[in-house]
């Protein structure tokens, strides 16, 4: 907070003496001064008028500072207060603060000491009231309801997730490709649950090497291995209290699927080179967009994982599969960048939306709102047209298209095995694929019968 005539103190002290003193240095600071002889008066000064800060001794008559102190807190407890303490006498000043003051002055102070004090102070809590707006921030967008969605399909996803919120034992799988948003509700699981922004914890099991990984969940103790001139805390420490998420879980090395199998059974585990037992207190999330069960059959993922991981699944499905969200999500994402560009966005056009709803989106939302930003940089106070859009093919493969609008298949076939026949049976294979098994969608797409899907 600035130093301005607006900024009010209110400084408490049975000595008159003191009490002037004091209040004519606050006032050659540039602060407003409210001056109170006692607790029962300097209470009734605060219910008369806004106070920004309060300055007390501690001993006084009758009501003494630390009475105070409680009384303040408990009616007015983002109001800071400060405890002026005689020399000799921290240890009243250290209980104090432990009882919510937020800082003390001895006796005798000098102007600079109580300048500085009160910088301290106000700063502190500018620091305080924007982490309390970021909180607030962060609470909002992850959020159920800042999850849009039209689809059955996701509907039900979301309301399940609401019901093992409140579960903070249950381990949580979900799955779902890249891109379809499984960060983005494990967040909102943690939140509904009550978690902080701070008590959320994220792994990715595939981009830390395997050498790395156990430390990274888990902690090391000093001298476990070279490099190791240190003792330190793992993710699963410092989600006490909250929310780990392991994303892409299918990709964690065999090795280390016993330890945290152990984790989810006993709540417990060790840190490398360590033999004490800690205690995992947090809630497991998992996320993948492989198939355990596959894994599991491969021998690549142990079976016994898999059930304790797979408590409670829950599926995102892909946006190609709901794409009557895309309006929803497009207008979600034009209100973000309306903000974060500071510019006007009108919308985007009929042709534009055509091309997005014929669009595969192969990387899901996360490429659809990459896309959106593109397009939102690109137009200057005008609808977003299909050539601010950018989308290229559709092939995962990466096949080159530049025409918009156009879904490009790349064919892979010997060269002693070419021929219409092949060419032909790999389209109608790729289509069927895309339309996830369902030879009606697919005749419908191609233009042509069921019959063409089965062989003679």
């Amino acid at each position: 907070m600035s130093v301005t005539t607006r900024t009010t103190i209110l400084a408490v002290d049975d000595d008159l003496l003191s009490l002037n003193m004091l209040g004519s240095c606050l006032r050659q600071s540039g602060y407003q001064v409210l001056l109170a002889s006692d607790a029962k008066q300097a209470l009734s000064v605060l219910e008369a008028q806004p106070v920004d800060l309060v300055l007390s001794d501690l001993v006084m008559p009758g009501m003494d500072g630390m009475a105070l102190l409680k009384q303040v807190t408990e009616r007015y407890p983002s109001l800071p207060f400060v405890v002026v303490t005689a020399y000799g006498s921290i240890g009243s000043a250290v209980e104090a603060m432990q009882a919510g003051a937020v800082d003390y002055l001895e006796k005798p102070f000098n102007p600079d000491a109580l300048r500085l004090t009160i910088r301290r102070v106000f700063e502190y809590r500018r620091v305080m009231h924007e982490n309390e707006q970021i909180k607030t921030l962060l609470q909002e967008r992850f959020t159920f309801q800042h999850i849009v969605t039209a689809n059955a399909v996701m509907r039900q996803t979301l309301s399940l997730a609401a019901r093992v919120a409140v579960s903070h034992q249950t381990t949580v799988a979900i799955y779902g490709e890249s891109g379809v948003g499984k960060e983005v509700l494990a967040r909102a699981i943690h939140f509904a649950g009550g978690g902080s922004p701070t008590g959320f914890i994220s792994v990715n099991c595939a981009a830390i090497p395997e050498q790395l990984l156990e430390s990274e969940l888990f902690g090391h103790v000093r001298g476990a291995f070279t490099g190791a001139d240190r003792d330190r805390e793992g993710k699963f420490c410092r989600a006490k209290g909250g929310t780990i998420l392991l994303d892409e879980i299918g990709d964690m090395p065999l090795s280390l699927q016993a330890k945290l199998l152990r984790v989810l059974q006993e709540r417990v585990y060790e840190q490398v080179g360590g033999n004490r037992l800690l205690s995992a207190d947090c809630r497991v999330i998992v996320a993948t967009n492989r198939n355990l069960a596959t894994l599991v059959a491969e021998g690549r993922f142990r079976e016994d994982l898999y059930h304790r991981v797979n408590v409670f699944p829950l599926t995102i499905p892909p946006l190609r599969d709901r794409k009557e969200d895309i309006p929803l999500l497009c207008d979600h994402a034009l209100g973000l960048l309306r903000e974060q560009l500071a510019k006007p966005l009108p919308g985007i056009s009929q042709k534009a939306m055509e091309v997005m709803l014929a669009y595969g989106w192969p990387g899901n939302i996360r490429e659809l709102r990459n896309c959106l930003e593109r397009a939102a940089i690109l137009t200057d106070g005008e609808l977003i047209r299909p050539e601010h859009l950018g989308i290229m093919s559709a092939d995962p493969d990466g096949c080159p298209a530049e025409m918009v609008g156009f879904t490009c298949y790349r064919l892979k076939v010997p060269t002693n095995q070419l021929s219409l026949s092949t060419l032909t049976q790999q389209i109608l294979q790729i289509t069927l694929e895309r339309c996830n098994g369902n030879k009606s969608q697919a005749a419908k797409l191609l233009g042509i019968t069921r019959k063409n899907f089965y062989r003679d």
